[in-house]
């Protein structure tokens, strides 16, 4: 299953708090992108559910930003939080899905914390308020995140009926209805928003 999701105009992000060193400097500043979206289906089918043990993938903290903005994971994964900037961060959420503070910790480190609810993870860093990321954790491997044209791939669907959905922050997509069909190929699926 392939397609495109399109997405209304660039949002601006949050300028970040000047410190007492920024002054009289120009700051650089890597802007999260903004025109990622998570295309994943909502009911996972049969086999979806194999027990295997997790990656660890990177949620990395540079220009005071997480990079990425979005990342989406499958339930057992475990993210290292790396700090690569020059000032310390504390990274924490409040989610439901998954409560965490990691305390402050200095450049050049890393804290891992294991994702095993699935659901949505808001993630701050509790000394720039301006920095935060989307942790989608799925109990299914069915999900894609979109490229910088918006386009997403889901391999591997059996046959069946699903329904697809996108997530982005801030931005309401209807979801849609696909059949997979028996005899194979390629299906595909474009959304807009609402």
């Amino acid at each position: 299953m392939r397609g495109r999701v399109e997405l209304p105009r660039e949002q601006g992000t949050p300028d970040r708090r000047p410190q007492v060193s920024d002054l009289g400097m120009p700051g650089r500043r890597d802007l999260p992108d903004q025109r990622v979206a998570v295309v994943y289906l909502e009911g996972a089918p049969r086999g979806a559910f194999e027990d295997r043990p997790g990656p660890t993938v990177v949620l990395d903290q540079r220009n005071e930003n997480f990079v990425p903005h979005i990342l989406a994971i499958t339930t057992g994964t475990s993210v290292e939080f790396l700090n690569s900037d020059r000032t310390y961060h504390n990274v924490f959420s409040l989610s439901k899905a998954n409560s965490f503070d990691l305390g402050r910790y200095a450049p050049g480190r890393a804290k891992v914390v294991r994702f095993d609810r699935p659901g949505i993870v808001r993630v701050f860093c509790e000394i720039h308020s301006h920095m935060n990321a989307f942790i989608l954790v799925f109990a299914h491997r069915h999900f894609a995140l979109t490229n910088a044209q918006g386009e997403y791939r889901i391999d591997g669907v059996p046959p069946g009926i699903y329904t697809v959905s996108v997530w982005h922050p801030g931005v309401t997509i209807k979801s849609e209805s696909v059949r997979i069909p028996e005899q194979g190929g390629e299906v595909e699926l474009s959304f807009g928003p609402s």
